[in-house]
């Protein structure tokens, strides 16, 4: 009997172990790329920084540097992208292939850290992460030398960054 018992143990917490470890792989997708170069929505609204607004950004987002105050580690940043490509289904599982990205970008104003604000980025493709930087750096030049607000330049870049620039009659 004490045999039987040990055994019965034994393959109980093999299957424990199999269970445990089956728990930690990938899940389906939540996300949808279809909607690339724009993320999923339902995923990645967005969100603002509370601390900028319009009457402060001569002393935030218009002061050189000012973001690398605020831009999250990596050690955080990471793990989010890691699990966002899980999340959004991606084939390509190299992270390296993506920047975990700021929706409404820093530069805007955006959240640092709120997930609802950050998503993995592809760097492949007509329009990249890095396509996207340059319409963000447009945008904050203009909301800083006061063409357009910032409630307008975050409104255009949350809603569609391709269209940003066109929508606010930047470019």
């Amino acid at each position: 009997m004490r045999r039987f018992t040990a055994t019965t143990c034994a393959l109980a917490l093999a299957a424990a172990g199999i269970i445990a470890a089956s728990a930690g792989t990938a899940q389906a997708s939540t996300c949808s790329h279809a909607y690339l170069p724009l993320p999923d929505s339902s995923c990645t609204p967005g969100a603002y920084n509370p601390d900028v607004t319009q009457s402060n950004i001569h002393s935030t987002i218009c002061v050189s540097g000012w973001t690398a105050t605020v831009r999250p580690p990596t050690s955080y940043t990471n793990p989010l992208k890691a699990q966002g490509i899980i999340d959004y289904g991606y084939s390509d599982t190299n992270m390296a292939d993506y920047e975990e990205d700021h929706l409404v970008p820093l530069e805007l104003g955006g959240s640092p850290r709120s997930t609802s604000n950050l998503w993995p980025e592809p760097y492949s493709g007509t329009k990249t992460a890095t396509t996207k930087d340059g319409v963000e750096t447009k945008l904050k030049n203009a909301v800083c030398a006061g063409t357009i607000t910032l409630s307008a330049a975050r409104s255009a870049i949350k809603t569609n960054w391709t269209t940003a620039l066109q929508v606010t009659g930047i470019g």
